[in-house]
């Protein structure tokens, strides 16, 4: 039976085979199997979740891992959290190893903050926990009514460079914008190495984009009775008042602060979803004389064509965890190689069930990191 000594339940909300496997790595290491359930798309698309054994007064844990469609993920993750509550389960922890539209955790014109939105469903649909690795803001954990555990993917990654790049010592560490430096700054100072930060005009960062909202809003030029265009009004300040102009920004020519050459650049980041900003990115890394070109990142999305771009790059290796399935693209390009962060999502469910302290997950890690 998938009941432990102490009673808990581990489930997959998933409805595909392949994001499942981390799933079933998690139950491997806590020694219990997956609970018995049944997810799968009618015709008409609808999400149909059936849970196929009892949950009354047990702790579960829900397992689901983000594909491309990840709206249908979201779906299967509040149906199936719903499904428990109303079978009298306990407690509902949510493990979402990646925390989809955790892009979207900022105003951005008329739009909304998703994430927050996101947030409030989780809840309603009866999550009381979620555990998640390495949030895009960690700020996003005030969107939440109830705890979240965010891990962090960088001892695993840290390891790999030890381990897996011959020469790592003679590597330097690279943030791809000055929004990433510190989270680059944190593996340079963990593996001892420099730090190179690329800044100019190339790079885009979010809090550069314009949020639309003008107030007070202009009112478009109408037409009177007579067919006479009437001017645009646009409402001045209080008489006698000048209020001052922000001034446009103007990014320099792409820089790369530090020296590459003759090093092994290792670029660090949380996603790596669409590639073109890291292959031009190894590209004047390159330029400037770095001999082998690595990124790792957290979560990888690779969309739309980042294998074949990847393929056609300057980039020697691409190296994510397994938060996100990725096998398709693997085979599209050897280039991209996957770390196992099982271990530490088994750990945090082992230890929150059983009432142990989260601290020992988040040794020796930082606010910064």
């Amino acid at each position: 039976m998938n009941v432990a000594k102490s009673g808990y339940r581990v489930f997959s909300a998933n409805s595909t085979p392949a994001c499942t496997e981390l799933s079933k790595k998690i139950t491997e290491r806590l020694g219990v199997e997956l609970g018995k359930s049944v997810v799968y798309q009618e015709s008409n698309r609808e999400t149909r979740v059936e849970i196929k054994e009892s949950v009354r007064g047990q702790t579960i844990f829900i397992i689901q891992t983000i594909p491309r469609d990840v709206n249908t993920a979201i779906m299967e993750l509040l149906i199936m959290a719903y499904a428990l509550k109303t079978s009298c389960a306990k407690n509902i922890i949510g493990v979402i190893p990646y925390f989809p539209y955790s892009k979207q955790c900022k105003m951005r014109k008329r739009g909304s903050i998703v994430c927050k939105l996101l947030a409030s469903m989780l809840a309603r649909a009866g999550l009381t926990h979620i555990i998640t690795m390495d949030l895009h803001q960690k700020e996003i954990q005030g969107f939440f009514t109830f705890p979240v555990d965010n891990l962090r993917a960088s001892p695993f990654l840290l390891q790999y460079i030890q381990e897996e790049i011959p020469d790592y010592r003679n590597a330097i560490i690279v943030a791809k914008s000055p929004s990433a430096a510190k989270r680059a700054q944190s593996y340079a100072e963990r593996l001892r190495l420099g730090l190179a930060v690329m800044h100019g005009e190339a790079q885009c960062s979010e809090s550069d984009m314009a949020d639309g909202r003008h107030s007070p809003p202009c009112v478009r030029n109408t037409f009177g009775h007579s067919g006479l265009e009437l001017p645009c009004k646009q409402q001045a300040p209080f008489p006698g008042i000048e209020l001052p102009i922000m001034m446009a920004k103007e990014k320099p020519p792409i820089t790369v602060v530090g020296d590459v050459g003759g090093r092994i650049a290792i670029i660090v980041d949380d996603i790596i979803d669409d590639v073109e900003d890291f292959v031009a990115t190894a590209e004047i890394l390159k330029e400037r004389g770095a001999y082998k070109i690595y990124i790792m990142a957290t979560h990888g999305l690779l969309s739309a064509d980042a294998p074949r771009l990847i393929e056609e790059s300057a980039i020697d290796e691409v190296v994510v965890t397994n938060t996100v399935p990725h096998e398709v693209q693997k085979l599209q390009c050897p280039k991209i190689k996957t770390v196992d962060v099982s271990m530490i999502l088994a750990e945090a469910i082992r230890r929150i069930h059983n009432g142990e302290s989260m601290a020992y997950l988040f040794r020796n890690i930082t606010v910064d990191d």
